[in-house]
């Protein structure tokens, strides 16, 4: 049986015909993974096999702001000019809850020239990808995200609270890993699994979180950049499916206040050129390659925040005592360090960077991490000494805010070398604009305790 992996636009023709599709959407991920681009009839892309859009429409703000002026234009050209899109045949997936019989599929983008849009969040990921490919490593990857189920809000100054579920109740107390707590949802959680077969993704577990509302998917291992369009197309799913069941799924790091915020762990380690994995010696005891792996997390995790925890509401989840990290330490089997490694045979070891949250571009998020692995094995950096106990009585050793992460991302050479330097400008610009459209914002916390007291 021919797999997607091996996908030409043939096969694409005669998937498309099988299923009588009439619609396409052409997607593309923009900087905040939102899916952009254009619904076309079956015909027209057929004909035209991709499509144009502004190079622009990639590298927007989540208010969908633009910079005015600065370095995002030495990237960028102030004429607006075109990407040209293709369509990346094994990314094609059935859209299950469309009336008509609609495909959906996802597009790289290239300049006039053919060349990948470097700042484009899935170029960067095939980027650090090809580094890999160039030493004769397969990075193997695995998320587990977390996300909550809230009542409709409409009014975004009113704060977010759990939905009902089909007792007539709200959850209000903590229900981590409860079976009934999950059925609550059985008819909204049916309708995600039906769709996600039926978009052949390879989503596993689904437990309770922590959180009133709080859950989390487990995602099979795989090469990443099919597991960034999986993480891409099951939050556009969730977010159709809850909204049919008269809910919201939100992936905000933190949501709720007094509720525990919301990860994307991601589980990584690498194959060497004979398939075996690098981060175990042939007597089964963990390798250079692991440690200095770690080594590398350490060291540039810090300056990668601003990837890893995107947005200002991102550094509300990182403190201390509430199942996030606060520090890079690393340990075997310990929840309270920012980098783990779970207990698994030598051919399954793995480390779990813990700091990443739901909120976060799977492909931004896949990519950095990624780049981090690769320094660290590349420069031989080795690790502080194991954490053997609880990683909160430790210091903050990340980032407190968005405006100092984007400092340290900006100041980072080697993250630059192996994400791109373009894409590194244009990120922190736009992060720039998102950041300084939330200070024009005057919250209620400010009304409250600085009103008639300061």
């Amino acid at each position: 049986m021919l797999t997607k992996d091996h996908f030409t636009f043939s096969d694409l023709e005669n998937w498309l015909n099988e299923r009588r599709v009439t619609e396409i959407e052409c997607l593309v991920p923009d900087l905040t993974g939102v899916a952009r681009g254009k619904i076309l009839p079956r015909q027209k892309f057929t004909e035209d096999r991709g499509m144009r859009l502004p190079e622009a429409v990639v590298a927007m703000g989540v208010t969908g702001e633009f910079p005015e002026e600065g370095p995002y234009y030495d990237v960028i050209n102030p004429t607006d000019r075109d990407m040209h899109l293709r369509p990346d045949p094994r990314t094609v997936r059935i859209v299950p809850w469309a009336t008509d019989p609609t495909a959906q599929v996802i597009h790289d983008c290239y300049d006039k020239e053919g060349r990948m849009v470097p700042f484009a969040p899935r170029s960067v990921l095939r980027r650090v990808c090809g580094l890999f490919d160039a030493e004769g490593w397969s990075p193997v990857v695995a998320p587990e995200l977390e996300f909550y189920l809230v009542a409709r809000n409409s009014d975004p100054d009113m704060p977010l609270k759990p939905p009902i579920g089909r007792s007539g109740r709200a959850e209000t107390s903590r229900q981590a890993y409860s079976i009934d707590a999950v059925n609550e949802f059985d008819p909204l959680f049916e309708d995600v699994y039906s769709y996600c077969e039926q978009m052949e993704l390879n989503v596993d577990t689904l437990i309770h979180e922590v959180g009133a509302g709080q859950m989390e998917i487990n995602f099979f291992h795989d090469h990443p950049l099919g597991l960034a369009d999986e993480v891409f197309f099951f939050k556009r799913t969730v977010r159709e499916a809850a909204m049919r069941h008269d809910m919201f799924a939100t992936f905000m790091a933190k949501p709720i206040a007094g509720e525990p915020g919301s990860a994307m762990h991601i589980h990584q380690s690498v194959l060497g050129r004979d398939g075996k994995n690098l981060f175990s010696n042939p007597d089964g005891t963990a390798s250079r390659e692991f440690y200095w792996y770690i080594g590398g997390l350490q060291k540039y995790i810090p300056a990668a925040m601003a990837l890893f925890a995107p947005y200002v509401n991102s550094y509300r989840r990182l403190s201390r005592f509430t199942a996030a990290p606060i520090n890079i330490q690393w340990g075997t089997d310990n929840r309270t360090v920012g980098i783990r490694s779970p207990v698994a045979t030598p051919a399954a070891r793995r480390i779990e960077n813990r700091v990443i949250g739901a909120d976060a571009n799977p492909y931004v998020a896949l990519a950095a991490t990624l780049a981090c692995g690769y320094l660290g094995i590349k420069n031989r950096i080795e690790p502080t000494p194991e954490c053997k106990g609880d990683a909160y009585l430790g210091d903050f050793a990340l980032p407190r805010s968005l405006g100092e992460a984007l400092d340290l991302l900006r100041n980072e050479k080697d993250l630059a070398d192996v994400l791109g330097a373009e894409f590194i400008t244009v990120y922190t610009e736009v992060k720039e604009i998102e950041h300084a459209e939330f200070m024009k914002v005057i919250s209620p916390w400010e009304r409250e305790h600085l009103l008639l007291h300061v």
